[in-house]
């Protein structure tokens, strides 16, 4: 998983991790990405923002096999301007939805969770003798955000606030951390 540097990072040969895409090698350079310094993998590189020569951006990598050479920098530009045009296309189409209906945060907000709501969830409709399809069908709820809270992963899942009180009601079982 990609993290941010700390500055006190590798890349000098003990194993450490791409910190854009999380890869380990130790073949690690310095790349400036949106304004944060990275150490970043060769396939990472292009990402670099730094212009000119000289900078993370336009040392030369070892690869598939080789290093670059000046030759390859043009395709490698067209490359990477490709790659950002794409990114930027596929978010500007995903934004479309918020753009047109909104968002309305504080609606069915999901409140603080204690640390291991997902075990007690588990747990107590196991204990109920109930599978997750009953639970949701009991709760009148999607089983996807049942089963979500379940695993743990109520708040990537989008899981409402609303759904969380009702598996407290019926397993009679505290998930929110007052």
């Amino acid at each position: 998983m990609a993290k941010y540097s700390t500055g006190s990072g590798g890349g000098d040969g003990d194993g450490d991790a791409c910190e854009l895409c999380g890869y380990e090698t130790s073949n690690l350079k310095q790349a400036n990405v949106a304004g944060a310094s990275l150490l970043v993998c060769s396939d990472c590189a292009p990402h670099d923002d730094t212009d000119g020569r000289g900078g993370a951006g336009s040392d030369s990598r070892s690869g598939s096999g080789g290093s670059r050479t000046d030759a390859d920098e043009p395709n490698r530009r067209k490359r990477a301007a490709q790659n950002t045009a794409r990114v930027h296309d596929a978010a500007q189409s995903n934004t479309k939805h918020w753009e047109e209906e909104g968002t309305d945060y504080e609606s069915d907000r999901l409140p603080y969770l204690v640390s291991d709501y997902g075990d007690r969830v588990e747990d107590a409709r196991q204990a109920a003798g109930l599978t997750v399809e009953e639970l949701a069908a009991d709760l009148e709820a999607d089983e996807d955000d049942v089963l979500a809270l379940e695993q743990g992963r109520a708040a990537r899942a989008g899981v409402g606030g609303s759904v969380v009180r009702a598996v407290e009601k019926r397993l009679d079982v505290t998930l929110v951390d007052e």
